[in-house]
């Protein structure tokens, strides 16, 4: 039979992770306006001095160079990413050791080749 206590300690412990969750969620949101804050506020900022290049140009006479225009694409940001599991940051740990092993591989076989060609140059076989 479950006494009192566990049974609040079961719907405390639900409501707490839920808690954390939520939490979690506002802390996301946060740091997500925090940044559309500060893009904005560059954004303003290089506006005022695009105004100020201008007026420079129109007071001396210079024309503004052609600027290849790049599509700026919002990269996602590093902060809100998907966290990887233990199973694929093990994948990726094993993909880089077979990778050094096997440039290991081939850099002693490169060796071997090269003392083998030498030594057949040294020696002729009668």
């Amino acid at each position: 039979m479950l006494s009192n206590f566990t049974v609040r300690l079961y719907v405390s412990g639900k409501n707490n992770t839920e808690k954390e969750e939520e939490a979690e969620r506002e802390r996301l949101e946060a740091i997500r306006e925090a940044e559309e804050r500060r893009k904005e506020k560059h954004r303003k900022m290089e506006e005022e001095r695009e105004k100020m290049r201008q007026e420079i140009r129109d007071k001396y006479n210079i024309k503004k160079k052609e600027e290849i225009v790049d599509a700026v694409q919002e990269e996602p940001n590093p902060l809100m990413r998907k966290k990887k599991t233990p199973e694929e940051l093990a994948r990726e740990a094993e993909l880089e050791d077979e990778d050094e092993f096997t440039k290991l591989k081939n850099t002693i076989e490169t060796q071997v080749n090269e003392l083998k060609s030498q030594i057949e140059s040294k020696c002729v076989m009668q």
